[in-house]
């Protein structure tokens, strides 16, 4: 573990809100990468005005809920399947934020709230592991957000799909898990193929970002070696904010 990574005055200056959050407690709650700069990022992107009501769809330790709730004064629902939401209260409660966060048990295909709910949804290193699924956007995801609502998301991507076998370079490390991993002009793509979102936003972050908050995160934990072997060549993570369309006039 080397966080003085994690901790230079660059980034501090680059993520002004995530600075203000205590490492120790960010690198102990990670499921991944480093949500809250991943979220700080995405947000730049979004419209999150007070009094919101957000679902945060595979939180985690919910950490990314804690950061929208303190720092953008919405309410949020901290949503995911593995951990238990009695473990995610204690962190909520903890951080006095028990009146604007609330912990449930979902499965990313059984989401039980009324359809146009919530007014933004954001997903941070979490789609991946479903919302490839043909079905899945329209069947499952973008109804739960009110009409002119945004999603949000943050994906582990490629910057372009592969032709043919993965690249040499990454073939010792690839993992089957990892074929989930698309391009921006795939996600684009698929969530307009539902034909109920505008694309705002699609990209890898500007200046090579994705791949940086990818790389610099995996070397402070000592984690993946494929992403710094990668060197930005093909790894990043991908951005995105789409917008639900207005319902059709009667």
């Amino acid at each position: 573990m080397n966080k003085d990574l994690l901790s230079t005055p660059e980034l501090a200056a680059r993520y002004p809100r995530s600075a203000k959050y205590d490492l120790d407690w960010i690198i102990e709650n990670h499921l991944g990468s480093h949500c809250l700069w991943l979220l700080e990022s995405l947000s730049t992107a979004m419209e999150l005005r007070p009094g919101m009501r957000v679902l945060d769809l595979g939180c985690g330790k919910a950490i990314s809920s804690i950061f929208l709730a303190r720092e953008f004064d919405v309410q949020v629902w901290a949503a995911d399947l593995w951990i238990a939401p009695t473990d995610n209260w204690e962190r909520i409660r903890a951080a006095g934020l028990q009146d604007q966060v609330f912990p449930v048990r979902v499965e990313a295909r059984q989401i039980p709230f009324a359809e146009g709910f919530f007014d933004a949804l954001v997903g941070i290193n979490s789609l991946q592991f479903f919302g490839t699924d043909d079905y899945y956007l329209h069947r499952h995801l973008i109804g739960l957000v009110r009409p002119g609502g945004q999603i949000g998301m943050v994906v582990p991507g490629i910057l372009h799909e592969f032709e043919g076998l993965v690249p040499e370079t990454l073939q010792r490390y690839w993992q089957p898990d990892y074929y989930s991993w698309h391009s921006p002009d795939w996600w684009r793509a698929h969530w307009l193929r539902s034909g109920m979102v505008d694309v705002e936003t699609c990209d890898t972050f500007p200046d090579g970002e994705g791949y940086q908050i990818f790389r610099r995160f995996e070397q402070a934990i000592a984690g993946d070696p494929m992403v710094t072997l990668d060197q930005g060549r093909h790894i990043s993570f991908v951005r995105m904010v789409v917008r639900r369309n207005p319902q059709p006039q009667p």
